[in-house]
């Protein structure tokens, strides 16, 4: 088990991996990980559907073209989930509001399936296990995924997480500095002395996708960003998310 400084500073997308089984207590003390997550109200508004069966990977893999889903050993989904409280409440009598219907509704689930799912990255880094955060799982095709998936109502994807043992070890990627990380008290007001800033990082990025090990490119950080930003502004998340049961009004 690796040490807290190591696990977190050290952490590194990793998309390709070996052919064995993640060993049964690892995935054990991964699934409590993620079990143990600090979630709104302590709602836990939302589940895992772990995935280690082959063909289920290879279809979301067709689906999406992630190459890491069916080759990782376990797959995970992480998702928002009204649905068991919901069913519960139905079942004890108790008058349902409708949170599904407002933004914030939305945002709890997405918070609490975003914090579960960084349990399991960390979990499994600290079982030097090698993990990838696939968010293309939620935007490729809702409703497809929703239906592989038999997703019912009140629950959609938020990320998949591909978990296995590693068979390659990437550079480690230049993050932002904690200058513009952190904000004192506020917001930074000075805003050229913080675009200059942001001009070095992106310098930065460009050289380390110029000399990265795996396969090098000219990207930058602003401009390779802006494009993903492109592509977003055409997703139909809202329309999937109606299908889904949240009929977002406020």
């Amino acid at each position: 088990m690796e040490d807290i400084r190591k696990t977190l500073l050290e952490r590194t997308s990793v998309r390709r991996y070996e052919r064995e089984r993640i060993p049964e207590d690892q995935m054990e003390f991964i699934r409590e990980a993620v079990r143990n997550t600090p979630t709104s109200y302590n709602g836990q508004q939302f589940s895992v559907i772990e995935i280690d069966d082959q063909e289920l990977k290879e279809k979301l893999y067709e689906l999406t073209g992630q190459k890491q889903i069916k080759t990782c050993n376990r797959f995970m989904a992480f998702l928002s989930d009204y649905n068991k409280i919901m069913a519960l409440a139905e079942a004890k009598g108790i008058d349902r509001p409708d949170i599904t219907s407002t933004m914030d509704g939305v945002m709890i689930g997405v918070i609490d399936a975003s914090l579960a799912m960084m349990s399991a990255v960390v979990a499994a880094q600290a079982c030097g296990l090698g993990s990838n955060c696939i968010g293309y799982l939620r935007t490729v095709d809702p409703a497809k995924v929703a239906e592989i998936l038999k997703l019912p109502k009140g629950v959609f994807v938020v990320c998949g997480l591909a978990i296995g043992i590693p068979r390659e070890h990437p550079d480690l990627k230049p993050k932002q500095p904690t200058s513009l990380v952190f904000h004192k008290n506020e917001y930074r007001q000075d805003r050229e002395a913080m675009i200059e800033e942001l001009e070095k990082y992106d310098a930065e990025v460009k050289e380390y996708n110029a000399h990265r090990s795996g396969g090098t490119t000219t990207n930058d950080w602003v401009s390779h960003i802006l494009d993903y930003y492109r592509h977003a502004v055409d997703y139909k998340i809202l329309d999937y998310l109606k299908a889904q049961g949240y009929n977002i009004t406020h």
